[in-house]
């Protein structure tokens, strides 16, 4: 699909439900309170690229694998919005002003207990990215041609805490597109599509 900021838009009036990183599996979700989180799904305003991070491989979590630039909720943080804009300035060094907001996709549930609300902006201008030191290995783009075609996600599997565990993957290159960051963006080549 060719980039369309108009169809991207269009994409959020597409009825979807929240998604899951137990979809896949025959594991029901532990009944435990969600920490809120927002990410941004960042596309240049010039061809769709979307901004993407490789985490640093020294992180506690999810060391090295793809992400959409965002986190946690913090304190002086208003909503999830405010949250993937402020991670984003952090992590990538985007700044906010140069984000034209449009909408959020359904929160996606994750295996390590956040409720991820993905944020949809457009990036206006020209805009280098800055990787954060002991973070982000890498702040890199994938073509919105992938993103948005569902054809390119496929379901795969692996081993984690002693059962097999399905996921999607998208890769692209030397990028492993996978998990929840995978899902999120299915979603919304899924509502592309519609």
């Amino acid at each position: 699909m060719e980039w369309s900021e108009t169809r991207l838009r269009a994409a959020l009036a597409v009825k979807a439900e929240p998604s899951s990183d137990y979809e896949l599996n025959d594991l029901a979700p532990p009944d435990t309170p969600l920490r809120p989180a927002g990410v941004l799904a960042a596309f240049h305003e010039d061809d769709g690229r979307l901004v993407l991070t490789k985490r640093a491989s020294g992180l506690r979590h999810h060391p090295g694998q793809i992400a959409l630039p965002g986190g946690k909720l913090d304190p002086g943080d208003a909503d999830e919005i405010a949250a993937a804009l402020r991670e984003a300035r952090e992590e990538v060094g985007l700044d906010p002003a140069q984000v034209d907001l449009i909408g959020t996709l359904p929160p996606h549930r994750t295996v390590t207990g956040f409720a991820v609300t993905p944020v949809l902006g457009i990036i206006r201008g020209g805009f280098t990215p800055v990787a954060e030191p002991g973070e982000v290995d890498e702040v890199f783009t994938l073509p919105f041609a992938h993103i948005s075609d569902p054809t390119r996600y496929r379901i795969e599997q692996r081993r984690w805490r002693g059962g097999w565990r399905s996921y999607h993957a998208a890769p692209h290159g030397p990028y492993y597109l996978w998990g929840a960051t995978a899902r999120i963006l299915l979603g919304l080549a899924r509502r592309l599509q519609a």
